[in-house]
């Protein structure tokens, strides 16, 4: 009979790399202690490490409000391509 995927949730992930990291013992022996698989743990550390220069990145604000307003922008876009569309659909139904 198969083993039924445990899901982790990102608290839990962050613990685990972090001990990692720390190098608090050996990947072996920090599987046994959390219950999990060590090239899992070898996973979340690689992500923890490769997420850490986004984290400091000065940019990653203005990247964030940058989103935000090309967001507002498509929106808008979408707005009024749907008002032409409506329109043309009305024009078009009374030449039927």
């Amino acid at each position: 009979m198969g083993r039924k995927r445990r899901r982790h949730g990102a608290g839990f992930k962050a613990k685990v790399a972090l001990e990692a990291l720390k190098m608090q013992g050996t990947v072996q022996e920090l599987a046994v202690r959390f219950g999990v698989h060590p090239q899992q743990i070898t996973q979340w550390k690689r992500q923890a490490v490769g997420g850490l220069e986004e984290m400091f990145s000065a940019r990653r604000g203005i990247d964030h409000r940058e989103a935000e307003a090309e967001q507002a922008r498509l929106f808008e876009e979408i707005g009024r391509l749907k008002v032409e569309l409506d329109w043309l659909k009305k024009k078009a139904a009374l030449f039927e």
